[in-house]
C-alpha cells in the first residue's frame, strides 16, 4: 500500500519563536513519517490567534483547497489539537480526511501498542479524544480501520454512539484498573527485595532503547522512528564491580503531549517516579535538544521524579560537528554504538552512587558465603579479599543508607565491641 499524501497545515502565533514553530514543524513531519505518511506540503500562517471557527484564515483555507486538488491530497493534518467545531468546518470545506497532530500521535500508539496494558491505554485516550469530537467528524471518526488517524487497537468498527462509547471507557477504565494494581504489585515486591531500580528517560527518539539494549544485551526493538518503544521493557544489569539492578526502558516524551494520553499512560511512566536512580538520555544532536530537555525535566517533576538522583546522558556525540556545552551535571556523552562508552556510562552510574552511598567495612567467616555473594551484587564492593591469619574475608564497598544488608554491619560492629 503506498505511502498516504499528507498537507501539513500550521499557524504560527506571535507569540511563539520561529525555532520554536519550526522544530514543531520538523516533529510533525517525523510523526507522519512513523505513522506511515509521506509530507508532500506544508503551508503556515502567521496570525495574532487561532481561527475560533476554522483554525486558519479564508484566504488560506482556498489556498489549501487548491493545493488539496492540484497534488491529489489524502489527508490533511494540522499542527495543533482542533476543537469539534474546526473539524467540522475544515472537513467540510477540503472534502478530504482531516486529523490533527494529537489524532495522529495516537494513531501511532495505536501501531505501536503490543502488551494487553498498552492496547488499553491507546483506546481509552482515543475514545476520550473521540467522545466531544463525534459530531465534527461524523462517519469518519466512527469507522475505525481506514488510514492514518483511524486505527485502533481494539474493534475495527465503533458506533458514533456517546452512551455506548462512555460505557465502553467506563469498562477499560475498570480493566486497566486491574492491570495497575498488578503492577503496583509487582513494584511492591521488587521493593521488599531492594532491588536498585534505574529508570530511562528522554525525548523520543533520543536513543534510549539503543542504550538500553546495549546495557542488557537486549534484542528489543530500537528504531530510527519516533516512539519506538510503548511499553516498558525491564531487564537486568551488571555493574563493572559485580552490582546488580533492573533497569526501565519507558515510553518517550513529546511536547504536546495530547491531554487523554498523559493520563492514559501515566501508570506506566510512573516506573520512572518509582526509580532509584534515573537515566536521562538526550539527544545532543538536534537541534532543538534544550526544549526537548526541558520538556522531560517538566513531566518527571510532574510525575514527583524531579528529586530523584540522575545522570545526564548526552547521546549521538558521534553526529556533532561543533562544539557541545552540557547544560546538565552530573553528564557524561556517549554513543549508543560504543562498546568504551556504555563501559564509561556504567562507571559513571557507579562513581554518582558512592558519593551518595556509606562507606563500609566488613569481615565475614570463611562459611559466609551466601552474604558475601549478597554483598558482591546487592552493593558496591571496591576490594574483597581472604586474610589466612584471621580466616575471614574483609570486603569494602558502599551501600544504600536503608539496604537490608545494613544488618550485617551492626552484628559486626556488634562482634567487634565484645
Amino acid at each position: 500500500m503506498p505511502d498516504e499524501k499528507i498537507l501539513i497545515m500550521a499557524v504560527k502565533k506571535n507569540d511563539v519563536q520561529e525555532e520554536r514553530f519550526l522544530s514543531s514543524l520538523n516533529e510533525l513531519r517525523s510523526l507522519c513519517q512513523t505513522a506511515g505518511g509521506k509530507v508532500s506540503t506544508i503551508i503556515t500562517q502567521n496570525r495574532k490567534q487561532i481561527h475560533p471557527a476554522t483554525y486558519i484564515g479564508e484566504g488560506k483555507a482556498e489556498e489549501i483547497k487548491n493545493e488539496i486538488e492540484m497534488h491529489d491530497i489524502d489527508l490533511v493534518i494540522s499542527n495543533d489539537e482542533l476543537s469539534p467545531g474546526q473539524i467540522r468546518n475544515l472537513s467540510d470545506y477540503f472534502h478530504t480526511r482531516l486529523i490533527d497532530r494529537s489524532q495522529l500521535i495516537l494513531d501511532i500508539f495505536a501501531q505501536r501498542a503490543k502488551t494487553k496494558e498498552g492496547k488499553l491505554q491507546v483506546e481509552l485516550a482515543q475514545l476520550e479524544y473521540l467522545l466531544p469530537r463525534l459530531h465534527g467528524q461524523g462517519t469518519m471518526l466512527s469507522r475505525l480501520g481506514g488510514g492514518i488517524g483511524t486505527r485502533g487497537p481494539g474493534e475495527t468498527k465503533l458506533e458514533t454512539d456517546q452512551r455506548h462509547i462512555r460505557r465502553k471507557i467506563t469498562d477499560i477504565k475498570r480493566r486497566l484498573k486491574v492491570i495497575v494494581q498488578q503492577r503496583m504489585q509487582y513494584r511492591e515486591r521488587r521493593k521488599t527485595n531492594k532491588a536498585f531500580q534505574i529508570a530511562i528517560v528522554g525525548y523520543t527518539n533520543a536513543g534510549k532503547s539503543t542504550i538500553f539494549n546495549r546495557l542488557t544485551n537486549n534484542k528489543s526493538l530500537a528504531e530510527n522512528k519516533l516512539f519506538a518503544t510503548l511499553d516498558p521493557l525491564t531487564r537486568k544489569i551488571t555493574f563493572p564491580s559485580g552490582f546488580q539492578a533492573l533497569i526501565t526502558d519507558t515510553v518517550g516524551f513529546i511536547q504536546d503531549l495530547p491531554t487523554p494520553l498523559i493520563a492514559s499512560f501515566r501508570s506506566t511512566l510512573e516506573e520512572a517516579a518509582e526509580a532509584d536512580f534515573i537515566l536521562h538520555v538526550i539527544d545532543s544532536s538536534h537541534p532543538d535538544q534544550a526544549e526537548q530537555q526541558k520538556t522531560v525535566l517538566h513531566i518527571l517533576d510532574d510525575l514527583g521524579a524531579g528529586t530523584i538522583p540522575s545522570l545526564t546522558v548526552y547521546n549521538k556525540k558521534d553526529l556533532l560537528d561543533e562544539d557541545f556545552i552540557p547544560t546538565s551535571h552530573p553528564y557524561i556523552r556517549t554513543s549508543a554504538y560504543s562498546e568504551m562508552d556504555i563501559r564509561n556510562l556504567l562507571v559513571n552510574i557507579e562513581h554518582i552512587l558512592k558519593e551518595a552511598w556509606n562507606l563500609y567495612t566488613i569481615h565475614l567467616h570463611a562459611d559466609k558465603g551466601k552474604e558475601l555473594h549478597d554483598l558482591t551484587q546487592e552493593t558496591i564492593v571496591t576490594e574483597k579479599y581472604f586474610d589466612e591469619a584471621v580466616n575471614k574475608y574483609i570486603v569494602e564497598g558502599y551501600m544504600k543508607q536503608d539496604h537490608p544488608l545494613q544488618r550485617l554491619l551492626k552484628e559486626n560492629d556488634n562482634r567487634h565491641d565484645r
